[in-house]
Parts: C-alpha cells; sequence; structure tokens
C-alpha cells in the first residue's frame, strides 16, 4: 500500500483536521469526534446533519456551509459514525424549527443515525430523518437492504439545505427532501479498487481488461463483471438502467458525472459529453450539469452517472446560493 498518510490510526483525525485548517471560515470541529459544523452556526431555520463513513471526501465535510448542511459526522473509512457523534452534532447545531437528518441507505448508518436522534429526542430536540436510496444497480448488497444511498445524496443536501436556509417549516424541508429522493437515480461503474488504509490491500481485483458494473461506493460488487468497454459504451450500459427505473421521458434535469476518486476529469468529460448527447436524443432536457468529483470512494478509479428529475421548485432551490468548501454556486438559473 503506497499513501500519503503518517498513521493508519489517525488518517480520519488528521484529514477532518486539516480540513478545518483549510477552511476555517466555513468549518470547525468538536471535541467529540470527527464531526465539523458551520463555523457560524444558523439561527431559527432548519438545520441540516449528514455523514457517513470516511474516504467519500469531499462529502460530507465539503458541503457543509451557507445553502447546503449545518453538520457532517464522519466514521472510520467506510464504517458508519456512532450514534454518540451524531448526537453531540444534533445538539450542536440545533435550533427551535428541529434537525434533518439525511442519511444513506446503509445498515449501519440508518440505525446509528436512529439511535442518535432518539438519543436527541428524549433532549427535546426535534429531529426528523429521511434516507437516501439512489442506487440503481442493486436491491441488496454487503451493506443495505434495500438500494444503496449513494452520489444522489448530494442532490438532497442542496435542494433541502436551500429550502431550510428560506426558512421553511422542518415538515416542508423533509418533503422536499423526499421529493429529490423519489426523483433521483445513479449507477456507477469501476476499472480499479481501492484501498482502506486500514486494511493496506486492495478490495477487491480486476484484471487489465476487465470492470466492475453497477460498483458500490464503499467497492462493494455491483451487478456483474465484464470486458472493459469504451467510455461511451459503459455510459450506455449505466443509463440504460437508470432511465428504465424512472420516465424521464419530456423532462428536464440535473445530470452529475461523479468521479471515484483517481479517474481524470478529462475522462468525466468525455463520458458527459456521450451523456448529454444521448439525453438530447431523447428529448429529455439537461437543465444543470455537475462534473467532478463530488461522493468519492478514495482513489477508486470508477464513476457514477445521476440523474435527477426536476420540477419548477427543485429548479429553483437547485439554483439558489450555496457555499461551502465543495460547492459554489452564486445564485440565478444558468442552464447546462
Amino acid at each position: 500500500m503506497k499513501k500519503f498518510i503518517n498513521d493508519v490510526d489517525l488518517v480520519e483525525e488528521q484529514m477532518i483536521q486539516g480540513m478545518v485548517k483549510a477552511y476555517p471560515q466555513y468549518l470547525k470541529k468538536l471535541d467529540c469526534g470527527n464531526v465539523v459544523v458551520r463555523a457560524a452556526k444558523k439561527e431559527r431555520k432548519v438545520a441540516l446533519v449528514s455523514g457517513g463513513g470516511s474516504g467519500h471526501e469531499p462529502a460530507h465535510g465539503g458541503f457543509v456551509g451557507e445553502g447546503m448542511l449545518d453538520a457532517a459526522v464522519a466514521g472510520a473509512v467506510f464504517t458508519s459514525p456512532t450514534p454518540d457523534q451524531i448526537y453531540e452534532a444534533v445538539k450542536e447545531v440545533a435550533t427551535e424549527a428541529g434537525v434533518l437528518l439525511i442519511v444513506k441507505n446503509y445498515t449501519g448508518d440508518v440505525m446509528n443515525f436512529e439511535m442518535g436522534e432518539e438519543m436527541a429526542q428524549m433532549e427535546g430536540i426535534r429531529v426528523d430523518h429521511v434516507i437516501t436510496n439512489d442506487d440503481v444497480a442493486v436491491k441488496d448488497s454487503l451493506y443495505t437492504v434495500g438500494r444503496r444511498g449513494v452520489a444522489g445524496t448530494v442532490f438532497v443536501h442542496k435542494i433541502a439545505g436551500a429550502l431550510a436556509e428560506q426558512g421553511a417549516a422542518l415538515p416542508e424541508v423533509k418533503a422536499v427532501a423526499l421529493k429529490v429522493i423519489d426523483n433521483v437515480r445513479t449507477m456507477g461503474a469501476a476499472i480499479a479498487p481501492c484501498t482502506v488504509p486500514a486494511a493496506g490491500n486492495p478490495g477487491f481485483t480486476l484484471g487489465e481488461n476487465e470492470m466492475e458494473v453497477g460498483i458500490g461506493i464503499h467497492g462493494e460488487p455491483g451487478t456483474h463483471r465484464e470486458e472493459r468497454k469504451t467510455a461511451d459504451e459503459t455510459a450506455d450500459l449505466l443509463l440504460d438502467q437508470i432511465l428504465a427505473d424512472i420516465d424521464y421521458a419530456g423532462s428536464e434535469v440535473a445530470v452529475m458525472i461523479n468521479g471515484a476518486g483517481a479517474t481524470p476529469l478529462m475522462e468525466l468529460y468525455i463520458i458527459n459529453n456521450h451523456v448529454a448527447d444521448v439525453l438530447k436524443e431523447k428529448g429529455i432536457r439537461v437543465y444543470r450539469t455537475y462534473v467532478g468529483e463530488y461522493m468519492t470512494s478514495i482513489e477508486m478509479q470508477g464513476f457514477s452517472i445521476s440523474l435527477l428529475k426536476l420540477d419548477e421548485q427543485m429548479k429553483e432551490l437547485l439554483d439558489a446560493k450555496a457555499d461551502t468548501p465543495a460547492w459554489k454556486e452564486i445564485g440565478g438559473k444558468t442552464h447546462g
């Protein structure tokens, strides 16, 4: 294993400390573990808390800031944070308007976030949650019962965060988060694995001409392994599954081409070039496109495609101002 780290036991802590030192205008770290919150607490508005295992950077700490999250809770690499950490995050950012937890559908995340929610409710804090499940690749995996929550979760952060910033009540913020969850679908593929520092070895092996289709964000297996294909052919494989799951005909969509950590932007743009052409041919209008690393898997060489079917409310909230270390949006309607 070749990595620029100091001690496998300090990876997460030193990463979070480095993030806070890079962005003190946005973030501060709590003393209860690897929890980051907004440097300036949001008052009298619904607060949003998300998180999960480390190794998905910039998710989740990179999305803490104006118009998105109020706190992000980081567990060890690919491991859920503890209920105590989640409770401390909720307690720190809670306002009289309440707190919404945005949880990806992994067994440990769901269990621990729900326990943290119950602990906060026992203290009289108003808390609710939503569970993201945008991955169309597999119904059940090593980590989940039901579909996995993957890169489409970032759209939930953005849109629910925008509505919370406007001062909407907790039921309204939850409702728009659920609407995004109902309308976003994702699928990914990889041609090389990642290595968890504490494990020291890749999570799986692929031959030179093999790729894993339907890969998860923890390197867990997808639907199948097959001979490596061109960028266009691979994008078609993923798009076929996504477009079969929701009727996107005649819709406007937001597109996210998400890099898994070691895929060059050059390749992501090549993929987007084809995705845009396919959607145009099918009469699906692209409202906004996001290309880059939003939810990674350490240094996995792969990518995912997310499509979000938009309505007027979601378009307005997607356009709303956001300012975080990993997401900059000046506001105003720009069409991709």
